[in-house]
């Protein structure tokens, strides 16, 4: 099941994607889905991030070939990091490249969002806390990453949180291929199976540190492949059978 937010003019909604057809939902998806009896096409609406989350969970260093790349040291813990909500933007937006960096990466991962409230729950039973899965791209300022030392800056600006451009409920998250293509170019390409730590055990983890929340997206991690990204540029992160997330870069924009 495919689940997508979405907007015609004003009003915003939730839906189950089949083909080119959404069957609107009403409420949310976090409940018992009930179908509202309306349908609309896909080609009419605006699909937007597929959730709002009340927190961004990410990690960093979790695939062994981003650690090989980096000749890093496997973390002994999960190595956690938030984003905040106002960096957000869903498909087809366009990702700010902010005036104080020289440097902007893109970071294809697999986007956890979590269905009901998670507080202490244990490996084996975390996965039952899942709504689904989704695209996340985990933009960065790297210089101001390695300039500052903490990355709050270089992942918090605006439009540096991406996701979508559904969530697609049947997925392995421990069997799952993640591919990052730049202006078409094949960048990055990684499977799940080549986590360090597991989306069980970072769900189990994380939810020992704070409670999750229905809407909660954890970014699992980014494999190999890191790079550079510049205004003009279109990236995508594909993951099946989620989909293509497909984002522009652009320059800031002047406000006089």
């Amino acid at each position: 099941m495919k689940i997508v937010r979405f907007c015609t003019g004003r009003k915003t909604a939730y839906g189950v994607l089949n083909s080119r057809t959404i069957k609107v939902i009403r409420g949310n998806p976090f409940n018992t889905i009930r179908y509202s009896g309306t349908t609309c096409k896909l080609s009419e609406v605006k699909l937007l991030a597929p959730c709002v989350p009340s927190k961004i969970i990410c990690l960093g260093l979790n695939y062994h070939s981003y650690a090989r790349e980096l000749k890093a040291q496997i973390p002994q813990t999960p190595l956690l990091f938030l984003k905040p909500t106002t960096a957000v933007i869903g498909p087809e937006d366009k990702i700010v490249y902010p005036e104080m960096s020289q440097r902007v990466d893109y970071e294809g991962e697999l986007g956890v969002v979590i269905k009901k409230k998670a507080n202490h729950v244990s490996p084996t039973e975390a996965l039952d806390y899942v709504l689904g899965y989704t695209c996340f791209n985990d933009v960065t300022a790297r210089d101001l990453q390695n300039h500052d030392g903490q990355w709050t800056r270089a992942k918090g600006f605006d439009t540096f949180a991406v996701f979508g451009p559904c969530i697609e409920t049947e997925v392995d998250p421990e069997q799952t291929s993640v591919e990052t293509y730049l202006n078409g170019e094949l960048k990055q390409k990684g499977n799940t199976s080549d986590l360090i730590y597991s989306a069980r055990e970072i769900i189990s983890f994380i939810s020992n540190v704070m409670t999750l929340l229905p809407g909660d997206i954890i970014a699992t991690g980014t494999p190999g492949g890191i790079g550079p990204m510049n205004p003009g540029d279109t990236i995508e992160i594909k993951i099946e059978p989620i989909g293509v997330l497909r984002n522009y870069l652009i320059k800031p924009q002047v406000v006089k």
